[in-house]
């Protein structure tokens, strides 16, 4: 089953990994929208998943089960608008990271050990 991480964040971290989400968004490293994720997920694409715990139920019901039949971490995030922000839309349920790296460089803020230079290494 996938793993589900629901992190109290301290300021630094979660702008940090919100930060490592805009950069994605502009290289095309991940996907937003609940649709979206849910079908690269089926693809086998997804490496990670951010899912805002305060969206409809309908919305995670749309998600959160293929992620976890794919075995796709999922780490959850409070507030749509603060992960809509990061992504460039008002609101967002989910943001899936396709990229190997960005999603190493964000499992390694959450965990508060990431390397600077991984989480800024793309690969393709």
């Amino acid at each position: 089953m996938a793993e589900a991480v629901s992190p109290e964040l301290d300021d630094a971290v979660r702008r940090k990994v919100l930060a490592l989400v805009g950069l994605g968004v502009r290289g095309r490293l991940v996907v937003v929208g609940a649709e979206r994720v849910r079908n690269e997920a089926m693809k086998g694409a997804v490496q990670l998943a951010i899912v805002a715990t305060d969206v409809s139920r309908h919305s995670l019901d749309k998600v959160v089960p293929v992620l976890r039949a794919r075995h796709v971490q999922v780490i959850e995030w409070p507030s749509s608008a603060e992960l809509g922000g990061a992504v460039g839309r008002d609101t967002t349920a989910a943001v899936g990271i396709v990229d190997q790296a960005l999603a190493r460089g964000i499992r390694g803020a959450v965990a508060g050990a990431a390397p600077a230079s991984d989480a800024t290494r793309v690969s393709r």
